[in-house]
């Protein structure tokens, strides 16, 4: 049974590092498909691979509709096949891993047609290649979930830096992830880069919120040295504080 985590939070919160550290961990428990769901499109960049930009779903979903729209589209070929057999063409393979990578909503107009081709291929390609895990790196909301764009939820990771900000945009998104289609599992938080204890004024939205928190992680002092020379954060040692944390959390929840 495939499980998909999604991971979700403000601009910001290190959700993409975070992302990349759990799919890591994951790959040495099973086949791990990564969903870039952010329009930034850079959790390849934190899992070293290389991706272009032609590779992302909102490319080739934007060149199948200009090929239609010109009549430049084989009549006898199934529309539903093709963007399928172009997600998998632009899959970044690794391994462990896959990375797909849904990119900008390119164009004007509605996408609920586009979105059911999408979510129809996500699930045709976990049946076919057989994924134990989705880990979906969302963008700062929770559209493509609300869109069913993706699967079903199995575990939302709501993650925040500790700023009365973030707190608050992460209640925003637990009580809007009670309202959407998608069946939705357990929802916790995460309060990343913390320094010491959290503030009373921290504390009092987070239970006033309701939010369940999950783990605190501590600021990583690797981080930024590896950000300078261009390194993907899957490289952080051994022995580093958020590797530990992501490690601790995914065993809590028996990921």
């Amino acid at each position: 049974m495939t499980k998909t985590i999604a991971i979700a939070g403000k601009g910001g919160v290190g959700k993409t590092t975070f992302a990349a550290l759990l799919v890591k961990l994951l790959s040495q428990k099973g086949l791990v498909l990564a969903v870039d769901a952010d329009p930034s499109t850079n959790l390849n960049q934190a899992l070293g691979l290389a991706l272009d930009d032609s590779q992302t779903v909102g490319r080739i979903r934007e060149q199948m509709a200009e090929d239609v729209s010109k009549g430049r589209f084989p009549p006898t070929v199934a529309k539903q096949e093709y963007l399928f057999g172009k997600i998998v063409e632009s899959l970044a393979e690794s391994s462990g891993f896959d990375l797909l990578a849904i990119g900008r909503p390119e164009g004007p107009g509605c996408y609920c047609a586009s979105n059911e081709f999408l979510r129809s291929c996500l699930d045709k390609l976990v049946k076919d290649y057989k994924y134990d895990y989705i880990v979906v790196d969302c963008e700062a909301g929770l559209e493509h979930i609300s869109r069913q764009t993706t699967r079903d939820v199995d575990v939302l990771f709501i993650m925040s830096d500790p700023t009365i900000r973030g707190i608050t945009a992460a209640a925003r998104m637990k009580a809007l992830s009670a309202e959407l289609r998608a069946d939705m599992g357990q929802v916790g938080l995460i309060v990343n880069r913390v320094k010491g204890e959290l503030s009373p004024e921290i504390k009092k939205v987070i239970e006033e919120s309701d939010l369940r928190v999950i783990a605190m992680i501590p600021e990583e002092p690797d981080i930024s040295d590896l950000e300078m020379q261009g390194k993907p954060v899957i490289d952080l040692p051994a022995q580093s504080p958020l590797k530990s944390k992501v490690q601790e959390i995914a065993e809590s929840l028996s990921l």
